[in-house]
């Protein structure tokens, strides 16, 4: 079971993770200060296996790929948002981070039980279930072998 993270509209790639820190290119070291500046707490505590799940354009911004990288590093495999930044929801599909999109999205609370299954997001915590839109299954293939580079060596060469 995971923790829901919840966050709200127009989360920046800025407010994942700041600018000043792009020197850094390892997922460990970015995960250190994902979401310093919303959520300072957020990088201490959360676990491996978590879900983050915001509102509308999550990701908007700039285009840095230290964004989903930094959610991955922090043990983050989802991120559920009634929608995303277009160059977030590539990047981060390319990364090998699912993102799922759901219009029930604002129904999770912060701190709900919550796990994806059946393409339903079940919510523990109210005995409820979710909508998401089911990603087409190539999506599904890159994410599954951790990223599209990794998907290209094992499927392509």
């Amino acid at each position: 079971m995971s923790r829901a993270w919840k966050f709200g509209d127009d989360i920046s790639t800025d407010a994942i993770i700041p600018g000043r820190y792009l020197t850094m290119n390892t997922p460990e070291e970015l995960a250190e200060y994902v979401f310093e500046s919303e959520r300072n707490e957020f990088a201490s505590e959360v676990e491996k296996g978590d879900i983050i799940v915001a509102g509308e354009n999550f990701g908007c911004g700039s285009s840095r790929e230290h964004a989903p990288l930094a959610i991955k590093g922090a043990g983050v495999d989802t991120v559920i948002a009634k929608s995303f930044a277009r160059i977030f929801f590539r990047n981060s599909i390319n990364l090998g981070l699912m993102v799922a999109i759901s219009d029930e999205a604002d129904k999770i609370e912060d701190g709900d039980e919550i796990e994806i299954k059946d393409n339903k997001i079940v919510n523990k915590t109210k005995n409820e279930s979710y909508n998401i839109e089911k990603a087409p299954s190539f999506i599904e293939n890159i994410v599954q072998h951790n990223g599209l580079l990794k998907y290209v060596e094992k499927e392509m060469l």
